[in-house]
C-alpha cells in the first residue's frame, strides 16, 4: 500500500483541477501521525473515508470524520494525523476555480476547513465516500464536470487572468503591473482576488515562490546547489531573505528541512 499517491485529470479538466491525491491508511492498523503538508496556492475538496483524520492548521485543529470537506487556501504548514482504516482523497483546485462560482465570498476564509453537505456539490453524479471507493469513477466524475465547465466558459475571468499573468512572469510582477496589463485599478484587483481566494495577490505570489523553492531543493542535490543559488533562482533578495520567508511557513530553516516528514508532489 502506498500511503501517498497522485492521479491526473484530463487535459481540458486541468484548467480547473491540478490533480487528485490520496492519503491511504485504509488497511493500516496504527495511527500515522505528525505528517506535514505545505501550502501550494490551491483549494482542496477532501473526501474522508473510514474513521477520521486530524488536521492542525495555523488557526485551528479539525477532526474530520467520514464525509466531504472544503479546505481553504493555507498559508503555513499543516500537520496531519491519519487514523487506521482511513483514506483521504483530495481534489486539488486551482486558485481561480472557485471564482467560477461568484456566490462564494472567501475574503476572510484561509487556513480553515469546513464540512460540507454532499448534496451541495455541483457534480451530476454522486461521489462515493466509502472506504473501497474507486478512484477511476471519481476521475470520470471530475473530468466530465470540469471539461463541461471549461467548454461553457471559454473566456477567462479576471481571477484566472491574474494567475495566468503571474505564471507567465515567473512570480516576478507587481500588483500595479498586473493592473496595467488588465486595465483595472489595483484596489479593484485586490478586492476581487481576495474575495475569490482568501489571499492577497502578494500572498499568492509568495506561496508560489516558496513552493518552487521547496521543489527545487527536494529535486536537487543541495550539496551541489547552494541556498544562495536557490534564493537567487527564485528571485529572493538574498539568502537571508529566503531563509526568513522559508521559516515563516515551515518554522524551520532550509538546511534543517526534512522532506521525509512532508507529503510532497511527485515530479511529473
Amino acid at each position: 500500500m502506498n500511503l501517498y499517491s497522485e492521479y491526473y485529470v484530463s487535459e481540458n479538466c486541468e484548467r480547473f483541477v491540478n490533480k487528485i491525491w490520496c492519503l491511504d491508511n485504509s488497511i493500516g492498523e496504527s495511527l500515522i501521525e505528525n505528517k506535514l503538508v505545505l501550502p501550494n496556492g490551491c483549494f482542496n475538496l477532501a473526501i474522508v473515508s473510514g474513521n477520521a483524520i486530524e488536521v492542525h492548521t495555523s488557526k485551528n485543529k479539525y477532526t474530520m470524520s467520514e464525509g466531504f470537506y472544503f479546505c481553504s487556501q493555507m498559508t503555513n504548514k499543516v500537520l496531519v494525523n491519519i487514523q487506521p482504516k482511513t483514506k483521504v482523497t483530495i481534489i486539488q483546485l486551482h486558485a481561480w476555480t472557485l471564482s467560477m462560482f461568484p456566490k462564494y465570498d472567501l475574503s476572510n476564509f484561509s487556513d480553515a476547513i469546513l464540512k460540507i453537505d454532499p448534496t451541495e456539490l455541483p457534480f451530476k453524479a454522486k461521489i462515493d465516500s466509502g472506504l473501497n471507493s474507486d478512484i477511476s469513477e471519481l476521475l470520470n466524475i471530475i473530468n466530465n464536470y470540469f471539461e463541461e465547465l471549461s467548454f461553457s466558459n471559454p473566456i477567462k475571468n479576471s481571477i484566472e487572468k491574474i494567475c495566468e499573468i503571474i505564471k507567465l512572469h515567473n512570480e516576478e510582477i507587481t500588483v500595479s503591473e498586473i493592473g496595467k496589463s488588465l486595465k483595472v485599478s489595483q484596489r479593484l484587483l485586490q478586492i476581487r482576488f481576495k474575495s475569490a481566494t482568501g489571499l492577497t495577490i502578494k500572498n499568492y505570489i509568495q506561496i508560489l515562490k516558496f513552493r518552487k523553492s521547496v521543489d527545487q531543493m527536494v529535486n536537487s542535490n543541495l550539496d551541489k546547489l547552494s541556498l544562495t543559488d536557490v534564493a537567487l533562482y527564485n528571485k529572493y533578495f538574498d539568502q537571508s531573505h529566503f531563509i526568513k520567508k522559508f521559516k515563516d511557513v515551515t518554522k524551520t530553516t532550509p538546511k534543517t528541512f526534512n522532506s521525509s516528514l512532508y507529503f510532497l508532489s511527485k515530479k511529473r
